[in-house]
């Protein structure tokens, strides 16, 4: 039944991303009176659908994608003197027919965000200088010398960078050293960390996290935990007087406990409370045996509502940092840093959307924005098939003041169709993969 969820859910992710691209495109068309032949729902044979003027509006058989098929848009095809014919346009007007799918799908992204912040905002409270909370002591982190409790202060040339920025630069640099300089206990002292490549991700690991408040997300019935009285939303404080200040330090202590009880110390509405756990031996999917008390734990979030402007103006600034990760990542891929797995592929965009679903509608819309952004970039790039590589050819063909040879722009489309079909291959044997244990 989950799968069937999944699926479900994802085929309305990815519908309204199709439907709105595609859009794009004939919207455009439209307003420089291009003839439509088809908008399809999907590739393959048409299923059904219905014609309205020049355009046959149908659902075809591969439910993976879509596209508007416009006179004289595909190579080859024999030149008419019809006006309103594609090749018969102005450059600059193909331009923006082009351009206007990924746009769309620019202008969703952000307008989903706009509209979930408006009901919706998550904050996490954090200091506003960046704290290690806790170190993985076999990372890279650890094994230069940051301690937890550590202030960055810069991160190569990145002064008073946000925890953000930090991820980004951990997650595109594997093997690659960076610069950071930390206080510690009123000292200033340089570290230089080199993230090592997690083979199963693809990118770059340092083992270190932000410092935050940390509150119980769920219980597990029947376990100490519960019994005690604990109850979601309590924030942790302690445990044996070791503090609490990321989502991990809970998981590393249980681990070492051997079953021994735990003190642990909790606020809830502003009160101390302490209590004394017993962990037990749980077999947990994908994690094999471990001990635990019988909760999970997230950082703390505080939900509050923008009002417009600002929910406009921090949708644009999430917007533009999702952007910037999407371009390191390629970045890295390009330059061999950074290894391809790290991509997500059909399958693993089913799962996330069936987990986003199940979350609730805000984390839905949240993950329908961040796959509307990734489409508008992957789009834009200079590929052949793509509107990217359509554009390109647009801009030299504007430079020359000519067309190109047919021949070439037929070769093109065609090692275009094979890489993308690798692509596609290449991301599903990924997702697969990403799934299996080991």
């Amino acid at each position: 039944m989950a799968v069937l969820q999944s699926i479900f859910w994802y085929l309305v992710l990815i519908g309204v991303m199709i439907l709105l691209h595609e859009l794009g495109h004939y919207l455009a068309a439209r307003l420089f009176d291009v003839k439509v032949e088809t908008f399809s729902f999907g590739f393959g044979p048409r299923l059904f659908g219905f014609k309205r003027g020049d355009t046959d509006f149908r659902f075809s058989l591969l439910l993976f994608g879509g596209y508007v098929k416009m006179a004289g848009d595909q190579p080859g095809e024999e030149a008419t003197s019809d006006p309103r014919n594609l090749l018969a346009k102005p450059r600059w007007q193909r331009l923006i027919i082009t351009f206007a799918g990924p746009a769309i799908n620019v202008v969703l992204a952000v307008a989903l965000l706009t509209g979930l912040f408006m009901a919706h905002f998550p904050k996490i409270p954090t200091p506003h200088d960046p704290l290690v909370g806790s170190i993985d002591p076999n990372g890279p982190a650890a094994k230069a010398g940051i301690r937890e409790g550590d202030q960055v202060l810069k991160v190569d040339d990145i002064a008073d960078p946000t925890w953000d920025d930090i991820q980004i630069k951990e997650i595109s640099s594997p093997k690659q050293p960076i610069d950071v300089l930390v206080k510690r206990a009123g000292e200033r002292m340089h570290f230089t960390l080199t993230p090592s490549l997690d083979e199963k991700q693809g990118v770059g690991y340092l083992g270190w996290d932000q410092q935050s408040e940390v509150s119980i997300q769920s219980i597990v019935n029947g376990m100490d935990a519960q019994r005690q009285g604990m109850a979601p939303g309590d924030i942790l404080v302690s445990a044996n007087g070791i503090p609490l200040r990321s989502t991990t330090r809970l998981l590393e202590i249980e681990r070492v406990t051997d079953g021994r009880p735990l003190d642990i110390v909790y606020s809830r509405n502003g009160q101390e409370h302490r209590i004394t756990v017993t962990p037990v031996k749980r077999n947990m999917e994908g994690q094999g045996e471990r001990w635990m008390i019988g909760l999970t734990t997230e950082r703390r979030v505080e939900i509050t509502k923008l009002p417009l402007r600002q929910a406009f103006s921090e949708s644009l600034r999430q917007n533009a940092q999702g952007a910037k990760v999407i371009f390191k990542f390629l970045e890295g891929i390009v330059e061999r840093r950074m290894s391809p797995k790290s991509i997500v592929g059909p399958v693993g965009i089913v799962q996330l959307s069936g987990e986003a679903a199940r979350a609730g509608a805000a984390t839905y819309l949240g993950l329908m924005a961040m796959v509307s952004l990734n489409l508008a970039i992957v789009n834009l790039l200079p590929i052949p098939i793509l509107d990217g590589g359509v554009i390109l050819m647009l801009l030299v063909e504007m430079l020359m003041r000519r067309d190109l040879d047919l021949r070439m722009k037929e070769a093109v489309v065609k090692v275009g169709f094979v890489f993308l079909m690798v692509v596609v291959i290449f991301t599903i044997y990924n997702d697969i993969s990403r799934m299996l244990p080991g």
